[in-house]
């Protein structure tokens, strides 16, 4: 195992968004600096790093020279080309490694890699042309999500086909004939109880810790609340967990992902998806834990003992998506509520401006009455 990486030396930061900004304050609490390489200027993560290189991700100069200021590197979105980390990892330790960014960027290779090591997924099938689609259909049956193989986030890239009169409109939005036919991917519909993450840390040593499983409700395509811990019972949460601890041993992980799952039934779930770096489900551990999942991903990547992932309270988690974000205020005034606002300029319908953390004594989560308010009046 390398030495640990001591304080004072410069994390670099692919991507400056919203969790780049809070790895960076993260970082900052232990001692280092943050460099954050991104192609917009005034980020949100920008605003609270020691330096920023604000440059594209196909500049491969500015990509060696970022590599070459930097100590270590990870990512806090990775939809960015691998060329751009062949760049970097020529020069520096990238954490989690390549390869867990280009499994995770392709659905295929994503669902090819879980079910290879026993992780069960939705029934599945690629679809590389259109004449493969009816087969794809057949094999994983209807109702089916098809979704873009490469680059979906947030519920974009993907449509739900229910009969056969809606593949041809799916075709069209997915992928138009006057474009060159993208890879995609046909999956069977779930029909699930609830959907669940749960975030899991190693280090080079191979030392682990997960935290809580977490409950987990979209909104138009978008994570709108996280429930922490799940309302699920004690076998389907130990399933969660040995699947995410099988993907991070499997990948030899050295930082954090989180692995998304639909619950099935009592001890069963079926893995969605993989995001190799902090979530969204996962903010409620800045105020929930004594280590967040920020500063654990700080400390698995510089080499630092793993922090107790515990929980001290149980929480809700709310985004502030859009307009929402106007209710800082109000926010700001309610008792026991915890406001977090990115430091974004722009409001746009879907876009995640912000989120708010209220916490509960432990075992304490309210019925479904009080989580629908516990974030009113401020938001109705």
């Amino acid at each position: 195992m390398p030495d640990p990486l001591a304080p004072g030396a410069t994390i670099g930061i692919m991507g400056g968004g919203q969790l780049g900004r809070m790895l960076a304050v993260a970082a900052a609490r232990l001692g280092y600096r943050a460099h954050v390489f991104t192609p917009e200027a005034g980020s949100p993560a920008s605003l609270v790093s020691a330096e920023t290189t604000v440059a594209s991700y196909d500049d491969r100069d500015a990509l060696a020279r970022f590599a070459e200021r930097v100590d270590v590197v990870t990512f806090e979105f990775e939809n960015v080309g691998l060329d751009a980390f062949e760049v970097v990892e020529a020069r520096v330790p990238i954490r989690p490694a390549r390869r867990v960014l280009a499994i995770a960027q392709d659905r295929i290779a994503e669902k090819t890699f879980l079910n290879g090591i026993d992780v069960p997924t939705a029934r599945w099938a690629p679809i590389r042309g259109r004449e493969e689609v009816a087969a794809a259909l057949e094999t994983v049956g209807l109702p089916a999500v098809v979704k873009t193989a490469r680059f979906g986030y947030d519920g974009k890239g993907q449509t739900v086909v229910r009969a056969e009169d809606e593949i041809a409109p799916a075709l069209a939005r997915l992928a138009p004939p006057a474009r060159p036919f993208p890879t995609l991917i046909a999956e069977a519909f779930v029909p699930f109880a609830r959907e669940v993450s749960v975030l899991v840390a190693r280090d080079p040593a191979g030392n682990v810790a997960t935290f809580d499983v977490v409950e987990n409700r979209h909104r138009g395509g978008i994570l709108d609340l996280s429930i922490a811990p799940a309302r699920i019972d004690v076998a389907t949460a130990a399933t969660a967990r040995r699947y995410a601890l099988a993907v991070a041993e499997a990948f030899a992980l050295e930082g954090l992902i989180c692995i998304e799952f639909f619950v099935t039934g009592p001890g069963e779930v079926l893995a969605n998806e993989i995001a190799p770096r902090p979530h969204n489900s996962g903010h409620w551990t800045i105020e929930a834990c004594a280590v967040s999942q920020f500063e654990q991903q700080v400390r698995a990547i510089c080499g630092l003992p793993l922090g107790d992932p515990a929980r001290h309270a149980d929480a809700l988690m709310k985004n502030l998506i859009g307009a929402e974000i106007a209710a800082l205020p109000a926010l700001l005034a309610t008792p026991g509520l915890i406001p977090h606002h990115y430091g974004k300029t722009e409001t746009r319908p879907g876009r995640k401006m912000g989120h708010v953390t209220r916490l509960y004594p432990l075992h304490g989560l309210p019925d479904e009455a009080g989580i629908a308010a516990a974030f009113a009046p401020a938001l109705a």
